[in-house]
């Protein structure tokens, strides 16, 4: 059976939860949600979904929401992309970490800068979250500091987690070369087999 994830290619959280499933191997399909027309926050979505948010992940009877749930679910059903059992709390630290520093802060930052009307693009706040996000860099990039990977010897969903965002073009106050230990770790994932760019992984609901 191949599961089903509800995603977009914009969002960075359908995003993790869509390579988690490619790298591991396990048998998926998109399934596209306008959200930029208001298909998440429809009746009928919000059935699948009461949230109206995307990724869900659809597979058989079971239906999940939230990507780190989603990235734990495909560890448990392929024991890929886990790490060795001593790194279990390890990879969920950072995912939760990611969670609640990194991506919240660059999903809305983003938003903010490149997906409403110039003139109603909140400078004040942007400037804010972007100054979030540096400390949250900061952090990021001293851990990676003579590390391959997040956590243990391996690639994890705490690596696809942190780097969720970061992959994409659209200006939100990231740059690569400011931050050379982020860099050399976003270009270990990016060679990794079967890594795929989030719109080659998932349709984009705006044109490029």
């Amino acid at each position: 059976m191949t599961a089903k994830l509800y995603c977009f290619g914009e969002s960075g959280n359908a995003y993790k939860a869509a390579l988690t499933l490619e790298l591991s191997g396990m048998g998926w399909e998109p399934v596209f949600v306008d959200f930029f027309k208001g298909e998440a926050r429809s009746d009928a979505f919000k059935a699948i979904n009461p949230m109206g948010e995307v990724p869900v992940l659809v597979d058989g009877d079971v239906t999940l929401t939230q990507s780190g749930v989603i990235q734990q679910y495909v560890v448990d059903q392929t024991g890929k992309l886990g790490g060795a059992p001593a790194d279990k709390y390890e990879v969920l630290r950072w995912v939760l970490w990611d969670n609640h520093k990194m991506s919240s802060q660059a999903g809305v930052t983003r938003f903010l800068m490149n997906f409403l009307p110039e003139e109603k693009r909140p400078q004040e706040a942007i400037k804010f979250l972007q100054g979030r996000l540096a400390a949250a860099y900061a952090v990021l990039n001293a851990h990676l500091d003579g590390r391959e990977w997040i956590a243990g010897d391996s690639m994890t969903v705490a690596d696809i987690s942190n780097a969720g965002y970061l992959f994409y073009e659209e200006p939100f106050g990231f740059n690569r070369a400011d931050w050379p230990h982020i860099d050399a770790w976003l270009t270990r994932i990016s060679k990794t087999p079967g890594w795929k760019h989030p719109y080659d992984l998932m349709q984009r609901a705006l044109p490029a």
